[in-house]
């Protein structure tokens, strides 16, 4: 292998790795104010990159992908007042089973409104044969913006939750609901704020992502399965172990599209997610009582 090819396998890993990294960073949001794992995740990001796509004839490129991740948001708190706020201490099983539902609805849905064709959004600067020189390889702008999406991302939910007086509420609803709620913080608003902001994080990458991955109905259910993935590997609730996870896994399918066929990529993440529940189900970052996998 040449040193541009490694370099090419390289950035590809690491663009799909940090896409990973944020629909996991998506799936800790929630189970950290909840303890409910949301299988829907992969859906907020499908809806982001397919609202953004229908609003693009009518608006700007930016206005259509802010309203996008707006009404991504408001989708998500729809979905936690509608079908979670009212279940009073429900199992893990159950929550699993309703997430489920839900994802299946939110992807049918898609189907009836946009139908099984793929789009996609227009790159961001340049266009689709534009590509930057990087240690000898040839790269496309759109995956600088996904890796700096993901980073501004880790770096603005890191200011988030340590300055700011909602930040630190959310904290304190993870760290102990009950306690919270003896303290005055509403928890049920916050873990209503935990599924918009998961939402909102979601299409954000929808978007961003669009224009190298395409986007489509079904798309949620592949993101949702490397997405929980990467939330396991790092350590279930660590939400920046999630993007050092992330990476790994983007780099090892990359890389492993060299050696086996490509009709093995996907596998590979079902097989590090059995590997890691069996030998190490507290993740590679995570304590054995901090991932909270004993409800399992």
């Amino acid at each position: 292998m040449t040193a541009e090819l490694f370099v090419q396998y390289l950035f590809a890993g690491i663009t799909y790795g940090a896409i990973y990294a944020i629909v996991a960073i998506g799936f800790n949001i929630i189970y950290n104010a909840t303890g409910i794992i949301n299988f829907a995740q992969g859906e907020f990001v499908m809806l982001g990159g397919m609202i953004s796509i229908t609003l693009l004839p009518i608006m700007p490129l930016w206005l259509a992908i802010t309203t996008a991740v707006m009404l991504t948001m408001v989708f998500g708190a729809l979905l936690e007042i509608c079908f979670i706020r009212w279940l009073e201490n429900p199992s893990v099983l159950r929550m699993i089973i309703i997430t489920i539902g839900l994802s299946i609805l939110t992807r049918e849905a898609a189907l009836h409104i946009w139908g099984e064709s793929i789009r996609s959004l227009p790159y961001f600067i340049g266009d689709e044969v534009m590509t930057v020189a990087l240690f000898g390889a040839r790269i496309s702008p759109q995956v600088l913006w996904v890796i700096g999406a993901c980073g501004l991302m880790v770096i603005g939910l890191n200011i988030f939750f340590q300055t700011t007086s909602v930040g630190r509420e959310m904290r304190a609803c993870a760290a102990n609901r009950r306690a919270a709620l003896l303290c005055g913080i509403n928890t049920r608003n916050m873990v209503t704020l935990s599924f918009m902001l998961s939402a909102g994080i979601g299409a954000l990458a929808g978007c961003v992502m669009s224009p190298i991955t395409s986007t489509q109905y079904d798309i949620g259910t592949g993101l949702a399965i490397k997405g929980f993935t990467v939330a396991i590997l790092g350590g279930l609730g660590n939400a920046m172990a999630a993007v050092g996870a992330g990476l790994l896994l983007g780099i090892l399918e990359a890389f492993s599209v060299s050696v086996l066929p490509l009709a093995f990529k996907d596998a590979i993440a079902i097989a590090i997610l059995l590997l890691i529940l069996f030998f190490r189900p507290h993740g590679l970052f995570g304590s054995r009582t901090a991932a909270g996998l004993k409800e399992f």
